[in-house]
């Protein structure tokens, strides 16, 4: 108990709502997240990444001296003229890669047993990506949406896009009374599939309890041209009930359906987990088949003690 009290205070959170000094405070820990590109970038726009696509960059490199075959146009006339022999230039092979976030903030995310809700936990590792990416000096852009409402934002280079991407979290964290009709998980995908130019990275942030054949499809078209790195968030409890030494019979709702379970009866836990682990595997099988990397997030657990530096989480 007193580790999660102190991870809260750590995290400047109750681990249920969401405000701007908990999303900054990912500022400084931008070295728990690797964004290097791991696959051929598709953009044709100038940028700061090596890609792995032929052609001349915008961005000299170094002088070297001029071989048969060399571009003429290469040619660096003033290293040329200082050293009385032919040099031509080259250039960093480069594209652009702007950075999307999918930040979903729905009903299903709005749960948490031990440390954050879900969607806490989405909008904290949306917040290190942003400043992350704010780092490397990549274009930031995202779709945050809750059941009812969505917010777009363009690519931006400066700090202000990254801001104005937190108050966007924030905002949608809390769905108003105004708000009306029903935007689900494949809008989103729909949305994002304009939005996302080839050569993007793209992070989808979500528990992916409305993964559908047409968020698939979506998905799938994105990442044909893009790199996805699908984090599925998920909360202990929904993997595996907790333990007690005398059964307990407890009622769960969503405010729609409504279920019965008995704590502490072996054969009921297991079939629980034997349950949840398939669903599980469903969909991150559903995921990879769209071309994206998985990795699970847990909502009982602090980002920094599931990070490790790079794209994945602690083995």
């Amino acid at each position: 108990m007193y580790d999660v009290v102190n991870w809260l205070s750590r995290l400047h959170t109750d681990g249920v709502s969401l405000d701007i000094k908990q999303l900054l405070y990912y500022q400084a820990k931008t070295s728990l997240l690797n964004l290097s590109p791991q696959k051929t970038i598709q953009s044709k726009l100038a940028g700061s990444y090596l890609a792995k696509t032929k052609g001349r960059g915008m961005e000299f490199d170094e002088a070297r001296h001029y071989q048969p075959g060399d571009d003429i146009r290469a040619i660096d006339w003033r290293v040329t003229a200082r050293s009385g022999k032919t040099h031509t230039k080259l250039y960093r092979e480069e594209k652009e890669r702007p950075i999307f976030i999918l930040a979903d903030l729905s009903a299903s995310m709005h749960f948490g047993t031990q440390l954050l809700y879900k969607s806490v936990q989405a909008a904290h590792l949306a917040a290190l990506t942003a400043w992350a990416a704010r780092q490397r000096g990549d274009r930031i852009g995202g779709l945050i949406y809750n059941q009812h409402r969505h917010l777009e934002f363009k690519p931006m280079t400066r700090q202000k896009a990254v801001l104005s991407l937190l108050h966007g979290l924030i905002d949608i964290h809390q769905p108003t009374q105004t708000d009306a009709g029903e935007f689900r998980f494949s809008d989103a995908c729909a949305r994002l599939r304009r939005l996302a130019h080839p050569g993007s990275l793209v992070f989808v942030l979500s528990d992916f309890q409305q993964l559908d054949e047409v968020a698939k499809q979506h998905l799938s078209r994105i990442g044909r041209h893009s790199e996805i790195i699908a984090y599925s968030i998920s909360d202990p409890f929904e993997h595996e009930l907790p333990a007690v030494k005398t059964k307990q019979v407890v009622e769960l709702t969503d405010n729609i359906n409504q279920q019965t379970l008995v704590l502490g009866e072996k054969s009921v836990s297991q079939r629980y987990k034997d349950s949840h682990q398939r669903q599980f595997e469903q969909i991150s099988q559903v995921l990879r088949q769209c071309h994206a990397q998985v990795f699970p997030i847990n909502a009982g657990l602090s980002l920094e003690q599931q990070l490790d530096g790079r794209r994945g989480i602690r083995k």
